[in-house]
């Protein structure tokens, strides 16, 4: 675990924030080496699918030029949806190092039982709640500001 990655996955998300979007970045790394870094575009491009996690991951592919991102390590701000980590397991990453966790508690079981280990794909490492401060401010200006546009 490196947390300047974690600072790169916040330093994304404040991205998002100046395109209106949901405060989330994401960083994938191997080794040392970023292989991608991204921010949630749902809104931007007008697809459900466009979170920081999925977005990553297919810059992530293409730079491999692989599907398997198997070594690989996501840094992201706010725990991942049941939909990104199921995909973050499908490309076989190694650990998923989460800024914040959920405030729906629910997300958090549902998240351990997809990326525990099952018949076709080993287990997804979590570690949840590494830049809890600098991830709380950073959600907490964003929907204040929303809530008061």
């Amino acid at each position: 675990m490196n947390l300047k990655y974690m600072d790169m996955a916040i330093n994304e998300a404040k991205k998002a924030v100046e395109k209106g979007e949901v405060p989330v970045g994401c960083v994938i790394v191997k080794g040392d080496q970023v292989l991608s870094k991204s921010y949630n575009m749902k809104e931007t491009l007008m697809c459900a699918t466009k979170h920081a996690e999925i977005i990553a991951l297919e810059k992530a592919s293409e730079v491999l030029d692989n599907w398997r991102l198997e070594g690989c390590d996501v840094y992201v701000t706010l725990e991942p949806c049941p939909m990104c980590a199921s995909a973050l397991k499908q490309a076989r990453v190694n650990h998923i190092y989460c800024g914040l966790s959920n405030l729906d508690k629910n997300n958090g079981v549902i998240i351990k039982q997809i990326l525990a280990c099952d018949k076709n794909n080993s287990e997804v490492l979590f570690t949840s709640d590494l830049a809890v401060e600098k991830v709380k401010l950073l959600m907490r200006a964003f929907f204040k500001n929303r809530r008061n546009s």
